[in-house]
């Protein structure tokens, strides 16, 4: 009985114990040996996911002792087995071994029977009756270590789903304690659940980094990790890093069913169905849904049926062809989660509900269905709040009750920055912003029709750039390791590229590992719990502009709106559809990016006479409604989708732009030291670098220059801080798929914005004559993330970056222009504007120079 009991704790010792005392036992004719060592078997092969082969061995086990009229090992037998027939998805076969082996056991076995019940009863969708189960367990004199353990894990796992976050918080950490002195394993498993409780219970970035503590821990004892997969997705999604979570879902789903685990492989397909619908994939929800829901039925789980049946409502409504039927699918799946208990299901279910009758022209019962939903919603974890919310908003909006519907808004746009402070990570915030879009929408819907301008720039400011209101202190000693090590990847990846022919493969599969390591590291850090900034208000913003005319620009549905401060007046204008600037937008993009590359001359000709009308009709859709003088200066906050417009060259005074006002506002108060010590900086592979660099460093008297082989990562960031003006002329990485990992190549390595945030590197100007170097990317909730954004939140008062490629040699003479007004005492704006005006345009390279440098901040 010692092997089957310590199993659970220590599977990779006692496994092969178990097979050997198997054998010895078949070779010694010694019947109830034999039933103990095949259980014990049987219970490493589930351990492992293989339940196929446990159910073998212990059905012949069980033959064995009815046999042998060994009742009691019969009744151990079957409790084991009803443990695999659930996870292969047989409830009721499981139910049926559990009642059979009651009768058979003594009174000392009870606890471990009962734990089995509870499970079942979990599983079916009976929590409460399953919750007094695993209270009684824990109560018992009899029950073993390892039970309490499992007992405390389970009751956590289902207060968390119920609600009940003390219970499950208390539970959890009970549950690890126990499981700690039964062995590696069980901690393991414990500590896998212990990070989907944290995250249940509202605290994210704790249970991500408990999460992938326990992975490692589940690898080190040999466990497979199909499982901490699927919690892993879990989490990933709630932190809206969407496409990792559906890789891991995927893996998920892949590796249950190969490991004949049906009952969480369900499980993981209906994650995968949620995170494809938070993606916008309708298609792939729906099919994904539908397979779940058929495995569901089979193992007859009601509960999870409903959580299925209302992803699949919700992906017939964006696909457009919800019914009436639909409708009324979702909230019988509503009331069924709230009857279970599951109250944050059953608050998603509520809200599809109420969207689906809405969208059938129920509107009584989406009233209904949305003021469950919020009712539901109170004292639950911030996400789970900020669903009731936004149902609460739409039920206003529903009544045409405006006031009601902007107070819910607000109300969850606070909830969300305080859920956003609590995450360190700059990314992660960034990413937060997705749960508050809707949010957003409604409310600048209803300060739209209000007509007040003031009213939607103030609101304007709560959903842009928000990430930035918070910034964590510096701690680049917490991935010092890994970014040693990526360092030396990119190094050998760039020799690498430098030798015909070479298969990089496996380098790049490197460095895309420790990129995530890296990013990982850094959402693992909690944040104070609130953002420290507030965003400015437009009565703060008029009283900071000097001359200048202040633009934020927004998109609300398919259209294009601005609040204009003009000379102490503040208006509101209607720009017009969307699709229109897109398209102008993309032409120009295209354009310019055609003119830096060799071509024929027809070629060339097109391409400029396209980039031209392109900018023409941009100025007229986005500056000519606006009213502004021709030579007033101009301050833009660009709206989602047009930060990378060439803003200086769509009006015809100096341009500043911004990811926020409030960002500008912030710039604005910042003192520049002019006539500081500038550094020069030369990164390799770049033809006229060192040319640009001597003609840049001539125009400052205090100047620190490096150029390869010490223009290294490291002695820049070193030298940044002695110096108040910073010109990098280096090549310049975009990473869309990755923006934090966007970069400057220089010497040996790269500088990225991941490293500048951690490292907190602000100097007070800076000019960026790389290529993209201003393609900050954008994010749901018109969050950016990118080096102007970046150095703007950690303290940069100006800079000056591109949002196109550039060519290199053509950019010299724009850049002794522009230094030789910084080195006089100008701003970064009015000194781009003037150095811009001295550039000639007849030449197609020379007019991207002209068109791609755009000014940020007011430094």
């Amino acid at each position: 009985m010692s092997v089957h009991d310590e199993m659970v704790g220590d599977p990779a010792t006692l496994g092969p114990a178990a097979r050997d005392l198997a054998d010895a036992a078949r070779r010694a004719g010694h019947t109830e040996a034999l039933i103990v060592a095949l259980r014990a078997q049987a219970w490493f092969e589930r351990l492992q996911l293989r339940n196929a082969r446990a159910l073998e061995l212990l059905d012949e086990a069980a033959g064995l002792a009815r046999r042998a009229g060994l009742d009691e090992r019969l009744g151990e037998v079957l409790v084991s087995r009803a443990a695999v027939n659930l996870e292969l998805g047989r409830t009721r076969v499981a139910l049926n071994d559990v009642d059979r082996a009651g009768p058979l056991l003594a009174d000392a076995a009870t606890p471990e029977l009962e734990l089995k019940r509870g499970v079942l009863l979990s599983q079916i969708g009976r929590l409460e009756a399953a919750h007094a189960v695993y209270r009684a367990v824990l109560a018992h004199p009899a029950a073993t270590v390892d039970v309490r353990a499992r007992a405390a894990n389970n009751l956590a796992l289902g207060s968390a789903v119920m609600g009940r976050v003390p219970d499950a918080l208390a539970n959890i950490e009970l549950a690890c304690e126990l499981a700690a002195r039964v062995g590696p394993a069980l901690a393991a498993l414990v500590a896998q659940n212990r990070g989907l409780v944290l995250t249940q219970c509202g605290r994210l970035a704790e249970g991500l980094r408990q999460l992938d503590t326990a992975v490692e821990a589940l690898a080190a004892v040999g466990l497979p990790l199909g499982e901490a997969y699927a919690e892993s997705a879990e989490v990933l999604a709630a932190l809206r890093a969407l496409p990792e979570a559906r890789e891991l879902a995927a893996r998920a789903v892949a590796e249950l069913a190969e490991h004949d685990v049906p009952l969480m492989a369900a499980e993981a397909r209906l994650k995968l169905a949620e995170i494809a619908l938070l993606m916008g994939d309708a298609a792939a929800a729906r099919e994904e849904a539908e397979a779940a829901v058929a495995l569901f039925r089979g193992q007859r789980r009601t509960g999870w049926v409903a959580m299925s049946t209302v992803v699949i409502t919700e992906s017939r409504r964006r696909a457009g062809t919800l019914t009436s039927a639909d409708a009324d699918r979702a909230g019988r799946a509503a009331d069924a989660l709230a009857r279970l208990g599951l109250v944050a299901a059953a608050v998603g279910a509520d809200l599809a509900a109420g969207r689906a009758a809405l969208e059938v022209g129920r509107t009584a019962m989406a009233a209904r269905r949305f003021a469950a939903a919020a009712r539901r919603s109170e004292g639950a974890p911030v996400l789970v709040r900020l669903q009731g919310r936004l149902a609460a908003a739409l039920a206003a909006g529903a009544a045409g009750d405006d006031a009601a519907m902007l107070r819910q808004c607000r109300a969850g746009l606070r909830e969300l920055a305080a859920h956003r402070g609590a995450l360190a990570s700059t990314e992660l915030r960034a990413l937060a912003a997705a749960h508050g879009v809707e949010l957003g929408l409604l409310g600048m819907g209803s300060l739209l029709r209000s007509g007040s301008p003031s009213r939607v720039l103030d609101w304007a400011e709560r959903t842009r750039a928000a990430a930035y209101l918070a910034t964590s202190a510096p701690e680049p000693q917490a991935v010092e390791e890994e970014g040693v090590e990526l360092a030396a990847v990119r190094a050998e990846l760039a020799a690498a590229r430098g030798r015909t022919g070479e298969d990089v493969t496996e380098l790049l599969a490197r460095q895309t590992d420790l990129e995530q390591r890296l990013r990982r590291a850094t959402w693992h850090r909690e944040g104070s719990g609130a953002e420290k900034g507030t965003t400015v208000r437009a009565g703060a913003l008029a009283d900071l502009l000097d001359g200048e005319a202040l633009v934020s620009y927004s998109r609300y549905r398919d259209e294009v709106v601005a609040v204009v401060l003009d000379r102490g007046r503040r208006r509101l204008a209607h720009l017009g559809d969307w699709g229109r600037v897109r398209f102008e937008a993309d032409a120009l993009q295209f354009a310019l990016r055609r003119l830096v590359r060799p071509g024929l001359p027809a070629a060339m000709d097109s391409a400029w006479t396209s980039a031209r009308h392109a900018l023409a009709r941009l100025r007229e859709l986005l500056v000519a409604p606006l009213g502004v003088g021709a030579d007033t200066p101009l301050v833009v906050v660009p709206a989602r989708g047009t930060h990378r417009l060439p803003w200086s060259a769509l009006h015809s005074a100096p341009v500043s732009a911004a990811p926020s006002a409030t960002l500008w506002a912030g710039t604005r108060e910042r003192p520049v030291e002019h006539g500081g010590r500038a550094l020069v900086v030369a990164g390799p592979g770049l033809d006229g670098a060192e040319h640009e660099v001597a003609v840049v460093a001539g125009c400052h008297p205090g100047v620190d220059v490096l150029v390869p082989p010490e223009s290294t990562a490291q002695a820049v960031v070193d030298a940044i801080g002695r110096c108040d003006l910073v010109h990098f002329a280096c090549h310049g990485l975009l990473r869309a798929d990755n923006p934090t990992f966007s970069a400057l190549e220089l010497t040996g390595g790269q500088l990225t914005v991941h490293e500048l945030d951690l490292r907190a590197v602000a100097p007070r100007r800076v000019v960026l004559a790389s290529c993209d170097s201003a393609a900050d990317v954008s994010y749901a909730g018109n969050e950016l993330l990118g080096f102007v954004s970046a150095l703007l939140a950690r303290g940069t008062a100006g800079v000056v970056a591109s949002v196109v490629v550039v060519p290199d040699a053509e950019a010299v003479p724009l850049m002794r222009s522009l230094h030789g007004r910084l080195a006089a005492g100008e701003r970064m704006a009015s000194a781009l504007f003037e150095a811009r005006a001295a550039q000639g345009t007849d030449d197609p390279r020379d007019f991207v120079n002209w068109c791609a440098f755009t000014a940020y901040g007011a430094g």
